[in-house]
């Protein structure tokens, strides 16, 4: 199973480089509105995941929501500022270090920092922000895939 997600993550990494995804031009061509390309990108994804999704609830698969609470503005906002500077979401930084592209050695060490430093600092974020409570799975034992 392991080789079957290396090798799905390597297609994966070649569309996003192939698309300019992970071009820094292309990104901020995006958030300054000056080129819709990933906007195409992002909507065949979503075009592509939508009968994926279906077919799994037909099949039977519970598709856990998670609720909203003001967290989710807060972390959607960290996150956009983080994409529109650095021109990478966490994908493309590796595709960008798969191209060589050392300036992206800062951006993986940034993101890592700041996903530390949220653990360390959630449950003194839980209150302000409404976070849900630690002790509740984040996903339904049901929803998660079953082990041969």
């Amino acid at each position: 199973m392991t080789t079957l997600y290396l090798v799905l993550g390597a297609i994966f990494g070649f569309a996003l480089s192939r698309s300019g995804a992970a071009d820094f031009g292309t990104v901020q061509g995006m958030f300054l509105l000056q080129d819709f390309q990933l906007y195409g990108i992002i909507g065949v994804a979503v075009a592509l995941t939508m009968p994926g999704l279906w077919w799994l609830k037909r099949g039977g698969h519970v598709l856990a929501s998670k609720p909203s609470h003001p967290g989710n503005l807060v972390g959607g906002a960290l996150f956009g500022i983080g994409w529109a500077m650095t021109g990478m979401c966490p994908g493309p930084i590796f595709v960008n270090l798969g191209e060589g592209k050392l300036y992206a050695i800062p951006v993986l060490a940034g993101a890592l920092f700041g996903t530390w430093l949220y653990g360390r600092t959630r449950s003194r974020l839980a209150g302000p922000l409404q976070l849900p409570s630690m002790s509740e799975p984040a996903v339904p034992s049901e929803t998660l895939p079953r082990q041969a």
